[in-house]
């Protein structure tokens, strides 16, 4: 048998690529939208991929299912688990709809899907079976279900997809589940979860790749609650302390349930010139992705263009500042190449962004302007109609520059209500160093509001000598 783990590091997400050597047949697990990886894997193992399947419909990325089963003709595996409102729509009429207890055959493997609700109504997890050296299952695909050190939070459909209390219910579903299905294996038994440490859909998860049953068993922060059949204690535990959900995460559920668009054979990207990029913009026909850091951003940049740091967490950042539901106007982004252009379209994808039209290597001979930064020195007499800080709840609850007001970068754009108008005056804005900040202080201005960012964010301030930080009140 062969196991491969396929890692994003830009949304902290792993899918799975599992085959039989001897029948050279693969089944691919989670898969995202840019399939190289899973293809390369196929032609370097000899093998044919004949089935995708995923855990549940994902909220943190845009799921490669459908596009990987166009690519292949392998027939996809879905949950038909969870109830009418949890059903994969019509778009995947074409899949074989699973309850708990299906098997996936391939050659001496065995996948067998395990009903794990809690994350989500309609999870499921994967049990697999290398029959060519047991009879029993020696791996588990968790999916959101079980983590290196922590469990898939419950709230996330509260958080962001527009439910109501549906937290308390899902945290009791997970306790059943780990009581019920993962507490029941073997101690031997392999655990290898759909996220790594940086992904919010928990708030402990570890950075190791794996684990056992048995070390979670015995080590979670849950294993005690579960021992002692604390089901109250393990939901108070559960529910405290989660990190902010972004606010993408409500359009990724609902297309990942209704079909997420299949892409095919992107078209290549055009290189631009300053004299086209210029014309463009001035007739307000695309969008300018700036994608150098903060500090060279704040040396001058495009008027009006939004600041996504780096390929590195181009998903991440830019799935905060372009909203495809609302924004279809093509995107022109800063590379070296059109191998670092592709590349950044490859992550945008990842999040539903497929508007990437071209790219340019230079900013020289456009019109540039600078952003307007306050320092920490200055901060106190600076006139400002709100201070907003743009870290997580969790940072601000640890301390913050006092009279701050706090909604994460991810959330930012869809709470504008929640900012004074555009004309108000100006906002002070600042994250943790700089990077955050920079990404959402660009949006906002895009949307007209009158931005200064605070040079050096919270660290910044932190360090001048005489300030002291407020606490969130509990």
């Amino acid at each position: 048998m062969l196991l491969e783990r396929i890692y994003d590091e830009d949304l902290a997400h792993a899918s799975y690529f599992i085959g039989c050597q001897a029948k050279g047949e693969a089944i691919v697990v989670d898969p995202r939208r840019d399939l190289k990886p899973y293809l390369d894997l196929a032609a370097k193992n000899g093998m044919r991929i004949v089935a995708v399947t995923e855990t549940h419909i994902h909220a943190d990325y845009l799921s490669g299912t459908r596009e990987l089963a166009a690519e292949t003709g392998a027939p996809m595996y879905v949950s038909d688990e969870g109830g009418p409102d949890w059903t994969y729509s019509d778009a995947f009429d074409g899949a074989v709809r699973m309850k708990h207890g299906h098997q996936i055959q391939l050659g001496n493997i065995t996948v067998e899907a395990v009903h794990t609700p809690g994350h989500t109504p309609e999870h499921m997890s994967f049990l697999v079976t290398d029959g060519a050296q047991s009879s029993e299952p020696g791996f588990m695909l968790t999916g959101d279900f079980v983590f290196v050190g922590d469990v898939g939070r419950p709230d996330l459909l509260d958080e962001a997809a527009g439910f109501v209390d549906t937290r308390f219910q899902g945290a009791k579903d997970l306790f059943a589940s780990l009581r019920d299905h993962f507490l029941t294996l073997p101690d031997y038994v392999q655990v290898h979860p759909a996220h790594g440490s940086g992904s919010a859909c928990g708030k402990a998860l570890g950075a190791i790749a794996a684990s056992t049953v048995g070390y979670e068993r015995n080590f979670s922060w849950w294993s005690a609650y579960l021992k002692n059949g604390d089901e109250q204690g393990f939901i108070d535990e559960l529910l405290s302390g989660q990190p902010d959900a972004h606010a993408y995460f409500g359009r990724m559920k609902h297309q990942n349930k209704v079909g997420p668009a299949v892409i095919g054979e992107a078209p290549e990207l055009v290189e631009y010139s300053a004299e086209q990029l210029a014309s463009e913009l001035a007739d307000d026909q695309v969008i300018f992705i700036d994608t150098r850091g903060n500090r060279e951003v704040h040396e001058g940049t495009v008027e009006d263009s939004l600041n996504v740091p780096g390929v590195a967490k181009a998903a991440s950042y830019g799935a905060w500042v372009v909203n495809p539901d609302e924004e279809q106007r093509p995107l022109v982004l800063l590379a070296e190449s059109q191998e670092e252009a592709e590349a950044f379209r490859d992550h945008l994808i990842r999040v539903g962004i497929d508007t990437v039209r071209g790219f340019i290597t230079s900013l020289d001979g456009l019109d540039l302007v600078k952003p307007k930064l306050v320092t920490p020195a200055e901060l106190d007499g600076f006139e400002r109609v709100m201070l907003l800080d743009v870290r997580n709840k969790t940072e601000y609850s640890d301390g913050h520059v006092p009279g701050a007001e706090q909604l994460s970068g991810g959330r930012v754009m869809w709470h504008l209500d929640e900012l004074p108008s555009p004309d108000a005056g100006t906002i002070v804005t600042y994250c943790q160093s700089g990077v955050r900040n920079s990404v959402a202080a660009s949006a906002l201005r895009r949307e007209g509001y009158d931005i200064a960012e605070l040079e050096g964010s919270y660290l910044g301030w932190l360090s001048h000598s005489g300030n002291t930080p407020a606490l969130a009140t509990k």
